[in-house]
């Protein structure tokens, strides 16, 4: 009796050992006497008991950083740069049996990338371009992780810093921009007040009547406030101003 109990707890614990679940977001790498076999889904996996074992590896999205790199720009100009990786394994097999740690052979390629890209391009591009630059990056870096059944989703080029007496000198050029563009606009508002005072200029002259009226116009206004005092010299034709009236109503 005893011989079938234990019997009976082998055969249990056998089919337990043959049972495998799978979570959502992993695969199952299958090594039949330590040879890879066959890859499990998710879910419920049966298995050889005793002779095959198996590996999950996490087949979602997945983010690493990628240092503080010390990098000099094509312009001769010191900066440390960082940023992430996003990568997915599309290739758990090769992953995991062809190369020793893919990981780590993403983040050293991650560095190398980032270095060699930024070395290539100005300070200005670097600022003004991050995205083109993280693009160039991520290239390099998918091209070697094909090899380690790794699929390169995404690189973001983040921190960008520069020396302080740079900062300051970028800062210098933004408000000289400012100022220049302020000049620009000042001269051509100046440039289109004169053009139009020269046309009405050109109005009233050919009317003294019209140029009288508005002598008188602004005489009135500034008149307005008692407080103010004028003083003007007055041309000798402006008290023919009922004269040049007449003349401008009967032309």
């Amino acid at each position: 009796m005893e011989y079938i109990i234990i019997l009976f707890l082998f055969f249990f614990v056998t089919i337990l050992a043959g049972i495998r679940i799978v979570p959502e977001g992993f695969q199952g790498l299958v090594l039949t006497l330590g040879k890879y076999s066959r890859v499990l889904n998710p879910g419920l996996n049966i298995i050889i008991p005793y002779l095959e074992t198996v590996q999950k590896v996490d087949i979602r999205e997945q983010v690493m950083d990628i240092p503080n790199q010390e990098t000099i720009t094509l312009d001769n100009v010191s900066c440390v740069i960082d940023g992430i990786v996003r990568f997915k394994v599309v290739n758990p097999a090769v992953a995991v049996f062809k190369v020793q740690n893919f990981r780590n052979q993403i983040s050293a390629k991650s560095q190398t990338a980032l270095r060699d890209v930024v070395g290539s391009v100005s300070l200005d591009d670097l600022l003004s371009k991050r995205k083109t630059v993280a693009e160039e990056i991520k290239g390099i870096v998918d091209v070697a992780a094909e090899n380690w059944g790794v699929d390169i989703s995404a690189v973001e080029v983040q921190n960008i810093e520069i020396p302080a007496d740079m900062k300051r000198a970028m800062a210098q050029q933004a408000e000289a921009e400012r100022d220049k563009k302020a000049r620009i606009i000042k001269a051509e508002g100046e440039k289109e007040a004169s053009v139009k005072l020269s046309e009405a200029a050109g109005i009233l002259a050919q009317n003294k009547g019209a140029l009288s009226l508005r002598t008188l116009q602004t005489l009135k206004e500034i008149s307005a406030d008692p407080a103010q005092k004028i003083i003007m010299t007055i041309p000798n034709d402006f008290f023919d101003i009922g004269g040049a009236i007449k003349s401008g109503i009967k032309g």
